[in-house]
């Protein structure tokens, strides 16, 4: 099974609409990454550990994996630890766009994505996933009557 290690706050800072409410709500920008990234990996068979920088405000669930706080220490060194840690590092995809962590990843055999790659993929997921939901509603005939004010 594949198992990705995402850099939270790497990927954050690649999606603009993240990246400016995280200015204003840190923790809003976790959780909208963490909905982002369950959406996409719904029908996947992957796990996941999603690493933020800093101590946990709320706590964040995701069903396919974990989310990690670095607390004391930076992401960075925890995804080292992780990758380190791994039986097997050829199964790991490692998102992130930090090039020390690049480096560590690819001399232990790892996959990389880079965060701007990955935050296109999870981007357009999300709108086709908004396209099929409203051709949905589309196809239900009191949906077009709404639109044309019909009873």
């Amino acid at each position: 099974m594949r198992y990705y290690i995402i850099d939270g706050n790497n990927v954050i800072g690649k999606i603009s609409s993240l990246k400016k409410l995280q200015l204003k709500d840190k923790q809003s920008s976790r959780e909208k990454l963490a909905l982002m990234i369950e959406r996409f990996f719904i029908t996947k068979n992957v796990k996941i550990s999603l690493h933020f920088d800093g101590h946990p405000n709320e706590k964040i669930k995701i069903q396919k994996g974990k989310i990690i706080y670095s607390k004391n220490l930076t992401a960075d060194e925890l995804v080292k630890k992780e990758i380190g840690h791994s039986k097997n590092p050829k199964n790991l995809i490692v998102v992130t766009s930090d090039s020390n962590l690049q480096e560590f990843a690819r001399k232990c055999s790892c996959t990389i994505i880079l965060s701007e790659e990955f935050s296109k993929q999870i981007n357009l997921s999300a709108l086709q996933d908004e396209e099929n939901n409203r051709i949905q509603e589309l196809n239900n005939p009191n949906e077009f009557k709404k639109l044309f004010g019909v009873k």
